[in-house]
């Protein structure tokens, strides 16, 4: 496995990557086969009246990315905390995974076809023949592949990426829609109203 540092505002110490490495080791230890890449990023807060230091990991598993982020005041708890969410998130994606390919039953993807590679789903060229501009300021953009997927497939994407909302493309009608979590519980799908 593949295991990139950063740290922003802080300097990555031998003794934090050890650190990192033996925690997010153990965690990913029993997903050995499915992670081919994780990403850490470590950071402290720029105002030194805030004791506010996260870490968040970014997991590359079969084409399917797992994110977890935590924060506190100390950087190794932080370090630990999102270990363990890590640990749980995967755990839940070969659960799902062992479920989906069980003994002949069908599952919520509907076919027991391995889920596509990163490779697979990507386009090698992104921007295409278009020139690469700057944006306007304050405007971050974003471009990524979209495969169709069912809302079930989007809310456990949804539970992989630990956001508060998903963009999808919706498999049965082609179109765009965001399954997002609710204050009071649950989640709501908003999709396009056909004019």
């Amino acid at each position: 496995m593949k295991l990139l540092i950063h740290g922003r505002n802080l300097d990555v110490t031998p003794a934090i990557r050890d650190y990192t490495e033996a925690k997010l080791g153990r965690a990913i230890n029993h997903y050995e086969g499915l992670v081919k890449e994780a990403d850490v990023h470590l950071s402290v807060a720029r105002n030194p009246r805030v004791a506010q230091q996260t870490a968040e990991v970014t997991v590359y598993a079969n084409g399917v990315v797992i994110r977890a982020q935590e924060r506190s005041e100390n950087l190794y708890a932080s370090i630990d905390m999102v270990a363990s969410k890590l640990s749980r998130q995967l755990r839940r994606y070969k659960d799902r995974l062992s479920d989906h390919h069980g003994a002949g039953s069908s599952g919520a993807m509907g076919d027991d076809t391995e889920p596509p590679s990163l490779e697979e789903v990507l386009p090698h060229d992104l921007i295409g023949d278009r020139e690469p501009t700057l944006p306007v300021p304050a405007v971050r953009r974003k471009y990524f592949s979209m495969p169709a997927m069912s809302l079930d497939q989007a809310l456990h994407q949804l539970e992989l990426i630990d956001h508060d909302f998903y963009v999808f493309r919706e498999e049965s009608s082609g179109g765009i829609q965001v399954v997002y979590r609710r204050n009071h519980g649950g989640f709501g799908v908003i999709q396009p109203k056909e004019s």
